[in-house]
């Protein structure tokens, strides 16, 4: 993704969605293993109490009790081995510590496993089908049928023994029935032996009561609560986690994108006290990874601009110091001529010193006005051809001795003719640079040929000088370089005319050559540049 906001907010989407699918999960599992514990701890008391008073019956007196809790429960009870079940080894591992193993088969149904006899790997099996309200009345059968063998008097302490020595998972206790919170109609079902169930105050709860027969007490068990599937401690948590884990995704995104904002900062402020050559990584092709290509590409023209600024300026003071020279040379021998000739010769140097001056300054201008960017170009279809022979023809008397003559010209079959698209104004003025360029060095012959193809079109300006070292050719389209051989400044120029050539061949996408002439054995200028030029 290239977009810094659809970067964050997909990070973000996907932090939600992953924080709701770990929330629900957890919340699946926390409210499966708080089901199995809530059941369980309903479960083991009664359970341990049938249990631990079936370990000392033999088979006999085993069947007839499981009969009669069978009959007054409402629930089947059975004697199975483990190799008679379908527990796997960490179920029998819970049941072998003495737990009540509580298997879910229902929505309210569920199978109950307590163990019975370690040596005999007997477990008691019960298949509860309202595991709230049957256990219930299991509870209070078999907490009464205990309780009858004690005295009045100690059934309490006997109560409370029992419910910490079978680890029940709720309260349990006698009380006389004046002090049950409960109303006149249910004190009267209890006096008669009856069994009520009541609501807690919060209404989320229930409790039992079952009267003693025989005794003043009453026994209350509860209250019972319903399990709540969503706590609100636990919701509490699990939106803590989750914002903390969108924070932290957030907080990597942003931390990553101020990352390389400082850089970009630390870059700009190192620009900024004159360090041109720091750049910052330019990574990814999002809008900061642009924005990081961008800014280093705009170090690197302002570095090469300052640098060709003080390139020019060394260069300018350099060129105007000769002209300046012979100039202040020339007043002063204008003042000691003694005859009108010495004055003429004197007073026509010191024009031609002013020309080349004003040459130079509009050479330097035509330079700084090109070096500052591309200007609007109006690429039309231009005559190879006649431009070619109208350079020749502008070009060829200024120098008497020198023929500038067509060479080469080809044309592909599939061309029309040989147009091309260009800057008419600007590609004349580079045919004109490296046709001049070649007269002032060339002994006596300079040929212009071109190549026209499909795609691509070329020129080439060739003379029969001296030619330009290999070693010198990457250096020769620099501005106001001479070279220290025969193609001197004795040749006349100031080194800005090829300079030119190289930007404007660079605005069409094409490129400047230089090479040795196979036909006249000087230097060979070429300009390669595409046929049609993109315009979109």
């Amino acid at each position: 993704m290239n977009s810094i906001f659809l970067r964050i907010y997909g990070g973000m989407c996907a932090a939600l969605v992953l924080v709701a699918v770990l929330g629900v999960l957890a919340l699946h599992l926390l409210n499966q293993t708080r089901g199995e514990q809530y059941r369980e701890r309903l479960a083991h008391g009664t359970f341990s109490l049938m249990a631990d008073n079936l370990r000392p019956m033999n088979d006999t007196e085993r069947r007839r009790a499981l009969a009669v809790w069978e009959r007054l429960l409402g629930i089947p009870l059975e004697l199975r081995t483990f190799n008679q079940t379908d527990l796997d080894l960490g179920q029998r591992t819970r049941v072998l510590r003495g737990q009540a193993l509580v298997e879910q088969t229902g929505p309210h149904a569920a199978k109950v496993y307590r163990l019975v006899s370690d040596g005999e790997q007997l477990t008691l099996v019960g298949e509860v089908r309202q595991i709230s309200e049957q256990l219930a009345r299991a509870t209070i059968y078999l907490l009464a049928d205990e309780l009858v063998r004690y005295p009045v008097a100690e059934q309490p302490g006997r109560l409370a023994q029992l419910k910490q020595e079978k680890g029940f998972g709720f309260d349990l206790r006698l009380m006389k029935v004046e002090q049950a919170d409960m109303d006149d109609d249910q004190r009267r079902r209890v006096s008669e032996g009856d069994t009520v169930m009541a609501l807690g105050k919060g209404g989320d709860s229930i409790r039992v009561f079952a009267g003693m027969v025989g005794t003043p007490w009453v026994l209350e068990i509860g209250p019972l609560y319903q399990m709540n599937p969503y706590p609100p401690e636990w919701l509490v948590l699990i939106a803590a986690l989750g914002l903390s884990l969108i924070g932290l995704i957030v907080y990597l995104l942003v931390r990553q994108l101020e990352r390389r904002l400082r850089g970009l900062e630390s870059a700009a402020t190192q620009i900024a006290q004159g360090s041109l050559e720091t750049r910052v990584p330019a990574r990814g092709a999002d809008s900061v990874g642009r924005l990081a290509a961008a800014f280093n590409g705009m170090a690197e023209h302002l570095q090469q601009l300052l640098a060709i600024q003080r390139e020019l300026v060394r260069a300018v003071s350099h060129e105007l110091r000769t002209p300046v020279a012979r100039l202040r040379f020339g007043l002063e021998m204008l003042g000691s001529a003694s005859t009108p000739e010495a004055r003429d010769k004197y007073l026509a140097g010191m024009d031609h010193d002013i020309e080349d001056l004003d040459r130079l300054v509009d050479e330097m201008l035509t330079y700084a006005r090109l070096e500052q960017g591309s200007p609007a170009l109006n690429f039309q279809r231009v005559d190879l051809d006649a431009l070619v022979n109208q350079v020749i023809e502008e070009l060829g008397p200024l120098r008497v001795g020198i023929t500038v003559e067509r060479g080469l010209c080809l044309s592909a079959a599939d061309c029309d003719g040989a147009w091309v698209e260009a800057e008419p104004r600007f590609l004349h003025r580079a045919l004109q640079n490296l046709v001049g360029n070649a007269m002032r060095h060339a002994k006596s012959r300079v040929t212009v040929s071109y190549q026209v193809g499909q795609l691509r079109c070329r020129v080439d300006v060739e003379d029969d000088g001296p030619g330009v070292p290999e070693a010198a050719w990457e250096r020769v389209f620099k501005p106001f370089l001479r070279l220290d051989d025969s193609r001197a400044r004795a040749s006349g120029g100031h080194g800005l005319g090829l300079s030119i050539v190289r930007r404007i061949i660079h605005w069409h996408d094409g490129r400047a050559l230089i090479s040795r002439s196979k036909s006249l054995a000087g230097a060979c200028f070429s300009l390669s540049w595409p046929r049609h030029q993109d315009r979109s």
